[in-house]
């Protein structure tokens, strides 16, 4: 796979190394050092934020992979120029409405949780700086230089995070100071991202940028794009956020913990997702489907390889992990389980996404994904007021998956293709006898210890069977080189 090869293993070790840096935040110095008041707090405002994003953003990062690659270099140079303002369409007019209404707005976030009342400013910062970073990650992206990019995706912020948690637990700073600093460390990470984006193509600074020959189709595109960035976010935070609205906000941390615990599976995709966007709106633009029919079986199976493994380690780990942990957070275990089941589904597409919002159908995901918003809005409504984080976990389990269906339906209708094979149903019958084979399985040693002892015969026996059913052609190849590395004779 080339290209994609490469960039996705860097992005893999990015993308890793800040879920390890994230997950040492959120499984120990998060729960040991900030109330549980507080941490659902910053839950909240970061959730809530994310919501608002993709309505920032004006739907430009998308726009900028689908038409860039349709431009020549002059053109190419113009887009970039021009569309790096429309973001401002919203941001603006939304400061405006914060500052008129501060008072509606902030007494319906803290209808439930007052503590949310305060921070209304940090919400819409935080939104603002999130959805610019998402604006130059995307002009870096759209030149193959995805790396950096997902290194301050995945690592800057929560390293930063990491410090400010180290200062928060030497007493040297206050739970205020430290949100307040979370602020401007987006603020920070957009301004990085910015300078990056400029280092690969300086935009051109007029005071009048003429827009380019196709701009009402980009328009129109952004309008349409808008509501399916919304869709996919609310899908991911909306869960958070209602929790905050109708139950108190230590609920969220709960939920927060086991919710990270649960997304570990999604990085495969993710770091496959910062290179194979680009490339498959490339090949879209340039008709070469059957390069693009390879790609979705390929990402596929091996997607499913991986995060198979994460799903097993994560699940069958679960109970021995969350005896480590602060007590109380062990309401989140079967929540661990219902999100992990619907992130493997989501690896399972492979580049599934790539392919529907950079097509022409994208349009008709639209209409289904606000559908489907709407239905999880009314169970999340129906099922956290008698079911908690439960009814939470259930609703985002139920949408996720619903969504993910009609996007796999629309790609096999409209281009005749489908990611599965013979090998997609012997390796999901593989992962599910290895989950009833060592999810009851308790060594009777300490807790630690049994974690490590599990996850290593677990992976050497899962990764040896996969190797001997040759499921995936990369996997196998990518045993092969550590084999050979490891044996040079």
């Amino acid at each position: 796979m080339g290209i994609v090869a490469k960039q996705s293993i860097k992005n893999l070790i990015t993308t890793y190394l800040g879920f390890a840096i994230g997950a040492l935040n959120t499984l120990y110095l998060y729960v040991n050092f900030m109330s549980e008041t507080y941490y659902g707090l910053v839950g909240f405002i970061v959730s809530t934020a994310m919501i608002v994003m993709p309505f920032m953003a004006f739907g430009v990062p998308n726009s900028i992979i689908k038409f860039f690659s349709s431009y020549d270099k002059e053109l190419q140079s113009r887009f970039l120029s021009w569309i790096l303002w429309l973001p401002m369409l919203v941001a603006i007019p939304v400061a405006v409405i914060c500052y008129f209404f501060y008072a509606e707005i902030a007494g319906f976030l803290s209808s439930k949780n007052e503590i949310v009342s305060g921070y209304v400013w940090h919400i819409y910062i935080i939104a603002v700086s999130a959805a610019y970073f998402e604006v130059f990650y995307a002009w870096s992206k759209v030149h193959l230089k995805s790396v950096f990019g997902n290194f301050m995706k995945e690592v800057f912020h929560r390293l930063a995070i990491l410090l400010l948690l180290i200062l928060l637990a030497l007493n040297c700073i206050q739970v205020s100071f430290f949100i307040n600093c979370l602020v401007a460390v987006y603020i920070l990470r957009m301004v990085i991202m910015k300078g990056y984006a400029y280092y690969l193509k300086m935009p051109e600074i007029k005071l009048l940028l003429k827009s380019p020959h196709n701009a009402i189709e980009v328009l129109k595109y952004t309008f349409l794009i808008i509501i399916a960035g919304s869709v996919a976010t609310m899908l991911l935070d909306l869960d958070k956020v209602m929790l905050g609205l109708y139950k108190e906000i230590d609920n969220v941390a709960y939920y927060g913990v086991a919710i990270y615990i649960a997304t570990v599976i999604s990085v495969p995709l993710r770091a496959m997702h910062q290179i194979t966007y680009p490339m498959v709106a490339a090949m879209l633009n340039e008709n070469r489907k059957e390069e693009m029919r390879v790609l979705y079986k390929k990402s596929s199976i091996s997607l499913l390889v991986v995060s198979g493994l994460l799903f097993l380690l994560i699940s069958c780990n679960i109970q021995s992990l969350y005896e480590i942990l602060n007590p109380n957070y062990a309401v989140g275990l079967y929540v661990v389980l219902l999100i992990s089941t619907a992130k493997l589904f989501d690896n399972m597409l492979g580049v599934n996404n790539a392919i529907v919002f950079n097509s022409d159908y994208y349009r008709i995901v639209l209409f289904v994904g606000i559908l489907l918003v709407l239905v999880a809005i009314v169970l999340n409504m129906l099922l956290i007021p008698r079911y908690g984080i439960y009814g939470a976990a259930t609703a985002t389990l139920i949408a996720s998956v619903s969504y993910a269906i009609v996007k796999l339906m629309i790609v096999k209708n409209k281009f005749n293709m489908q990611p599965f094979t013979v090998h997609t149903a012997v390796t999901v019958s593989v992962i599910f006898v290895f989950f009833l084979g060592f999810y009851f399985w308790d060594f009777g040693i300490h807790t630690l210890l049994s974690i490590v002892v599990k996850s290593i015969i677990l992976s050497v026996l899962y990764v040896l069977v996969v190797y001997k059913l040759n499921v995936s052609e990369d996997i196998t190849q990518a045993i092969q080189k550590v084999l050979k590395r490891g044996n040079p004779a």
